[in-house]
């Protein structure tokens, strides 16, 4: 049988998913069985969609105008506070931008992010405004729009004395009491097939697992600092503080929420009912 392809993103927040597919015996093991890419989050799901990989860590978006997909279970990419990597970023106060703010640049690299800043704007901030899609440049973003939506890396790499930010998460959070769902593995049905779906489920959980261990985490943090020009310590928060790795029963309510939120106000399809291996 041959291998399964997966679709993975290249973004610091991936790393302790990612540690027994890239490190020491296990990464060599799973390579009879898996064949890794890298891209950005959107990018996973046009793999899906196009079936050029058989697994992806797809934003939450995707599931809704992806079909066919199954949810592997337990594991996601999630926060339950401040994530400090969904930033909205300003030259003007916070307070005054959801009242005098007409044009907001969004991030090409995340349908989630894009589908929740809309819901907070359309429900919570004044409402809807001209959007734009823009590559992840904060000055050009900027040059263009009175506010800019950046996520991932470049968004830790935000120097948040020069501007005023608002983070995202923190934001629906505070709106909604519950967490927020970023991404989760999904694989197509097709590749299941033949396959033991529960053994996948559980390869991915034991990967997670053993990139959170302190260890790792740890090893994770050294190497992902000079990288990105951040601290250790500031790495190290971000894995351990602010992305909640579990697609546990708040986040699955969270998610919920959003996909409801999100067909309300037109930033999203209608999801289909979730369907785990």
């Amino acid at each position: 049988m041959s291998r399964l392809k997966i679709s993975a993103i290249s973004y610091l927040n991936t790393a302790p998913l990612m540690w027994d597919f890239e490190h020491g015996e296990a990464g060599a093991d799973l390579v009879a069985d898996y064949d890794i890419s890298y891209t950005f989050p959107s990018a996973c799901a046009e793999a899906l969609r196009a079936g050029t990989a058989d697994i992806g860590i797809i934003p939450a978006a995707a599931y809704t105008t992806v079909p066919d997909l199954v949810i592997l279970p337990d594991v996601a990419i999630a926060a339950r506070r401040a994530v400090r990597s969904i930033l909205m970023v300003s030259k003007r106060p916070v307070d005054a931008l959801w009242t005098q703010a007409r044009t907001v640049a969004l991030d090409t690299s995340s349908m989630t992010s894009v589908a929740l800043a809309k819901i907070l704007f359309a429900k919570w901030l004044g409402g809807a405004r001209e959007y734009k899609a823009m590559a992840p440049d904060l000055d050009t973003m900027l040059d263009a729009c009175d506010a800019a939506l950046l996520i991932g890396d470049p968004a830790l790499q935000v120097d948040r004395t020069r501007y005023f930010t608002l983070d995202l998460a923190e934001e629906w959070v505070a709106r909604t009491g519950k967490s927020f769902v970023f991404a989760f593995w999904a694989i197509r049905k097709q590749a299941l097939v033949g396959r033991n779906g529960e053994a996948i489920a559980e390869t991915f959980r034991k990967s997670r697992d053993h990139g959170l261990s302190p260890r790792n985490l740890e090893a994770v943090a050294q190497e992902w600092a000079p990288r990105l020009g951040l601290t250790v310590e500031a790495i190290r928060l971000y894995l351990t503080q602010n992305i909640h790795y579990y697609l546990d029963p708040p986040s699955l309510e969270g998610l919920a929420l959003y996909y409801r939120l999100g067909a309300e106000v037109g930033a999203l399809p209608s999801a289909p009912e979730l369907h785990f291996v």
